[in-house]
């Protein structure tokens, strides 16, 4: 994670992007929980504005073969983010983010390691802040018990056919980073250590005016820059 500012604070408001290289796929707004030298946590919420990538027809990339998504006009499409409450730590200058998820009764249910390019943060003029990064499609579960198994290595393979337009140019090294984290799954070690398994989102959290700040869809920030 590039640390070229002051660390974000506390309750502030984070546009949290991916892209495939320089095209802008998906946004999801979050608050910030905490920043150090552990790394960014983020918590963002079920229902929060969100932009996705789909075709022109309103279908995404994982309702067609990939062969075919390449081939589709796309337009970025705003919604809201259909999944569960995610409290995310983004580790700094690493190919990964973790994330927790817990039940409807609250009791932890699973972590989810997101192997991704390391992230580069922003902050512009008008107050927007925010941290671009590029999925890698690779992804592991965790579950309470530390057993785990790989996600979604189908679509791996089937996009790697494709290099002339697939955006993960070193499968080696993404699948060396989850083999890596296993390791510290299986051992019990940060994050997979129980830590923040008790954490629940400020009650005031709810009522911020979550928002695609103006400038959401600005250009990647520059992956080269200090």
């Amino acid at each position: 994670m590039d640390h070229g500012g002051p660390p974000f604070e506390p309750g502030e408001l984070i546009l949290h992007r991916m892209f495939t290289d320089d095209e802008l796929v998906f946004v999801r707004c979050g608050v910030v929980v905490g920043d150090d030298e552990r790394g960014l946590r983020v918590w963002i919420p079920h229902g929060g504005p969100a932009a996705v990538r789909m075709s022109e027809d309103g279908r995404g990339i994982r309702d067609m073969p990939f062969a075919e998504w390449i081939t589709q006009r796309t337009v970025l499409t705003r919604t809201t983010w259909w999944g569960p409450d995610i409290f995310m730590l983004i580790p700094p200058d690493r190919a990964h983010s973790v994330w927790w998820f817990w039940d409807w009764r609250g009791q932890f249910d699973a972590w989810y390691v997101n192997l991704e390019e390391p992230v580069t943060r922003w902050r512009d003029g008008d107050g927007a802040v925010g941290v671009d990064g590029c999925d890698q499609d690779l992804d592991i579960w965790v579950w309470p018990d530390r057993g785990w198994e790989w996600k979604d290595e189908d679509e791996l393979e089937e996009r790697l056919a494709f290099p002339d337009r697939y955006w993960v140019r070193d499968a080696a090294a993404v699948r060396a980073e989850g083999e890596r984290l296993i390791k510290d799954v299986e051992a019990g070690l940060f994050p997979f250590d129980g830590t923040w398994h008790d954490f629940r989102p400020e009650p005031a959290w709810r009522a911020l005016p979550f928002a695609l700040t103006p400038g959401w869809d600005r250009p990647r920030t520059d992956r080269r820059a200090p």
